[in-house]
Formats: C-alpha cells, structure tokens, sequence
C-alpha cells in the first residue's frame, strides 16, 4: 500500500487488496453488501481529520480507526486533565499532563495499527486551517466553541469539503452534516450569527453527562462512514436534536440560505476572517469579552481573604455557583444566591454595600456584576479567576472540579 497525492489534493493509498490479517480484521463489514470488499478499500484509502481530541473527538477517532480508515488527522494543543476523563476515552489517569494529541495516537494505533496518524499540536487558526484541512476528504467537528466551529465551516466550505457536525451541553446533543457542495447548507445558514460571549455556558460551567459525547461522536462516525462508502442518507439538510433525559430524538429540516454570507448566491467572505473577533472576543483569547472591561470590574482572591478576615470592613462576599458546585467545595463565610435566582433575589443585598461576587472561574460572576450594575448596584465586583483561583492560591486542600 503506498500514499499519493490523490484528486483536491487529498491523501490516496494506492489500492493492493486487503491482505488476510484485513480481511479477518474487517469481516463483519466485508459481509455486508454495502460495504464488500471494495467498500472496505474505499475506507482504507480515505483519510478524515478530526478537529478536536476531546468528548466528541474521542469516540470519533476510536469508531474512525476501528472501521479501517486509512489516515486520521487529529488537532489539538490542550493536555489532558483530570476533569477531562469522565467523558473523553481516548485517554486514561497515566495520560493526564500529556498531550491530547499524543495520548490519542497512542489509543488509535493500540486499537489499530494499520492507520496512520497525522498530528498537528496547534490551534486551528485562520493562517493555517486551509492548509491544514486541504488533504483531506471529510473534516469532523468536535470542537466546544464557536470561534473554531464558524472557522472549520468556513474552510470546508471554501475547499468543497463536508463538515460532520456535533455539539453537545448537559444532556442534549445535535449532529448534521454541513456541505453546500452537494447542495446541503453550511453552519452559517443554522446560524448565521454566534451568541453573544459568555451567553452559553461551556460544559466546565454547565457539567455535561459522560455517556453524551460518546453517543454523538459515534453518529458522527457513523455519518462519515456513509459518506466515504456512499450509502445510506447522510444528516445533509437535516440537524438531529438528541435529549439523553427523555432518550428522545427529534430531526429538523434545514436548507441553504440564499444570503449566507459563504454558501450563498453572492457570497460575501471570500477568505478566513478574524473569528475570535467575530464571535465576540478579543483576537487570540478565549475570553468571554473584553479583558482591559473585564479587569475594572475584578477583585483579587487576595482582596477576597481580606474581606473575609476582616468581618469590620463592611465588605459582604457572595457565591453565584449552583448548589451541586457547593456540595463540592465551598468557601466558608460567604454566602450564597445562584446566578439564575440573582435577580429574583436582588432585594437581599445592599447597593450601598461593597460586594465581591465570586463563582467557578470569574466567568459568572462577571455576568452577575453587569446585571447587578444594570440594576444601579454599582459596589460589586467579580472575584478573577473564582474558588478555582482560590483553591490554587489559597486552600490546596480543597477538591478542584
């Protein structure tokens, strides 16, 4: 078997058959009549990159190499965490402080050696995705925010690529499959603007249940593989809404947008943009807004113990987290409103009184400042970094969540 420079530009392996160790490796799919002998060469000789080595990436790229296809790219420049292990099951405990990269590989080739495995430990950016996505036939989206999802929908769309789409949050998850190309919209026609920063929680905030992922990533696989294999209904012009709670699913019709500023009939973008721009957040962060705005309205863990030691000071100190977060970890002698009751609750605290609000991370408590202070509170402040900072800084003890 030998790699080439296939049509596009995408990877090709010259086709040799399938030796005997392939044939019993792959012999539930070669019983199949829509696979066969030639649908299983077809999968060898296809190549997938895969955006994310995460919740959905894991799944994807475990189902991906199971099934024999030939190459797999893999992008991603976090470390595995701890936190992490719950949902994404391409890595174990010994894996925690490498990189997600480099611990996938290493469970892909465990599970298949047959594959190749391209690696690229480095964000997804507009100066490299055309290039990085160029040789191969399908792009998998198994990314957690918007900035990389509207740039991986861009470029495929700019290089007639399909784009398989997964999304997930608590206990719901979506999946389709975007390729204006065939005449499917893109994910700009679902949404052609992203929502304001810090508005949708992240699965750090939110939590997500551990079994969510592995069900749409394996749709996600699935997806793929008819696509590669050319059978079946593919998800084009159709969003698949899953809810894990009710173990429901439900399909909406979608269709191309004739004003889609990238798929449409005049298309206006012609080139990646600035996507952490356009969704909002200041270039080359993932800040849920501006940071010189953001940092007027913080206090420090630092003034937060000083407000604690000190019960003269008149200072009060508020917990926005969920009650499941405090059955975590907690610190003492502040007290507690969760975010989604603050407002109903507002006449519990004082205007005139100096407040520091803290939660996980200091992205809710920032959100309950500018609400406090859209409300004429113009005393309270967002603790940076919130009880993750906190425990860092100052009680080591305490469980990290």
């Amino acid at each position: 078997m030998v790699w080439t420079i296939g049509l596009y530009g995408c990877y090709q392996l010259v086709s040799m058959g399938l030796s005997n160790e392939e044939i019993k490796r792959y012999a539930r799919h070669l019983i199949l009549p829509e696979v066969g002998m030639a649908g299983q060469e077809r999968l060898r000789e296809s190549s997938v990159l895969c955006v994310g080595a995460g919740g959905l990436g894991s799944p994807i790229a475990l189902y991906l190499a199971a099934a024999g296809i030939g190459r797999l790219g893999i992008v991603d420049f976090d470390r595995v965490d701890e936190s992490n292990l719950q949902r994404q099951v391409l890595h174990g405990t010994a894996d925690a402080g490498r990189l997600k990269t480099e611990s996938a590989r290493e469970a892909i080739l465990r599970l298949n050696p047959n594959v190749t495995v391209d690696l690229y430990n480095e964000p997804l950016t507009s100066s490299n995705a055309l290039d990085v996505l160029r040789p191969y036939d399908v792009v998998v989206d198994g990314t957690d925010n918007f900035p990389t999802r509207y740039l991986t929908n861009d470029a495929c769309v700019l290089l007639g690529k399909p784009n398989v789409y997964g999304s997930i949050f608590r206990f719901e998850g979506q999946a389709s499959v975007f390729d204006p190309k065939r005449g499917a919209p893109c994910y700009r026609c679902l949404y052609p603007e992203p929502p304001p920063p810090g508005l949708v929680p992240s699965c750090a905030e939110g939590g997500v249940l551990g079994a969510l992922p592995g069900i749409i990533g394996v749709i996600q696989a699935t997806e793929i593989l008819k696509l590669i294999l050319g059978i079946g209904a593919p998800l084009l012009g159709r969003l698949l809404l899953y809810n894990a709670l009710e173990m429901s699913f439900r399909e909406l019709k979608l269709r191309q947008d004739p004003e889609c500023p990238i798929c449409g009939k005049n298309p206006t973008i012609h080139e990646l943009i600035d996507y952490d721009q356009f969704c909002g957040f200041p270039s080359g962060s993932t800040s849920t807004g501006d940071e010189e705005e953001d940092a007027k309205l913080e206090v420090t863990v630092d003034d937060l113990e000083a407000a604690l030691k000190d019960s003269q000071n008149g200072i009060r100190t508020l917990d926005v987290r969920n009650a499941e977060e405090r059955d975590i970890c907690l610190i003492d002698g502040v007290d507690w409103i969760p975010l989604d009751q603050l407002q109903d609750r507002v006449s519990e605290l004082n205007a005139a009184q100096r407040t520091y609000i803290h939660c996980k991370s200091g992205v809710r408590s920032l959100k309950a400042v500018r609400l406090l202070r859209d409300l004429g509170f113009n005393n309270v402040w967002s603790v940076r970094g919130g009880i993750l900072e906190w425990i860092e800084k100052k009680a080591p003890d305490l469980p990290v969540y």
